[in-house]
């Protein structure tokens, strides 16, 4: 055997390897969009009023769900126990939809409106934890919680703006 008749071999590019290359990605790809997906199930609060929440209350569609719920706090029916850090009052139905808001005259008079109204829906709320200084009469409440089964919503998380609270707070302009 001589060593001119060996000729190199000229290696052929597998084809096999890019294959798994971009069914690797795809994987990886699908993968994300899984996890993406599904975190973003998990987190979904939905955001009721308590007219909303009274009609869903009884077809079970909000058993185990995280909701957010807004309505204006009747001041009369505040309950506070300093030993088990209990807090309980109603709120009552406040229109979700912002014309509606602003034909009553603004937030405050829609809060207003809605707590001289004895014919609006209303709803028991439960937090516990300490009593925030904002939690008065007419106050709108955003509430982060679960509808319990006897129908007393359950806050985890207790947000109050009192739009009349800083009216006229804005100190008047020195006139030089």
């Amino acid at each position: 055997m001589v060593k001119d008749d060996l000729q190199p071999i000229e290696a052929e590019p597998r084809k096999g390897n890019s294959l798994k290359f971009v069914i690797g990605g795809i994987v990886i790809v699908a993968a994300i969009i899984y996890l993406m997906v599904s975190s973003l199930q998990a987190n979904v609060q939905y955001f009721l009023t308590v007219d909303e929440v009274l009609e869903k209350q009884n077809s079970g569609e909000l058993t185990g769900r995280n909701i957010r719920l807004s309505g204006a706090v009747l001041g009369e029916s505040i309950q506070y126990d300093m030993d088990t850090l209990e807090l309980r009052f109603t709120i009552v139905h406040v229109p979700a939809d912002i014309k509606l808001v602003e034909d009553e005259g603004g937030l405050a008079a829609a809060l207003h409106n809605a707590v001289m109204d004895p014919t609006r829906s209303q709803l028991e709320v439960v937090y516990y934890g300490a009593k925030p200084d904002l939690l008065q009469n007419e106050a709108q409440a955003i509430l982060t919680g679960e509808l319990i089964a006897n129908g007393v919503f359950e806050a985890d998380e207790l947000l109050l703006k009192c739009p009349t609270k800083y009216e006229g707070s804005v100190p008047d302009q020195i006139e030089s």
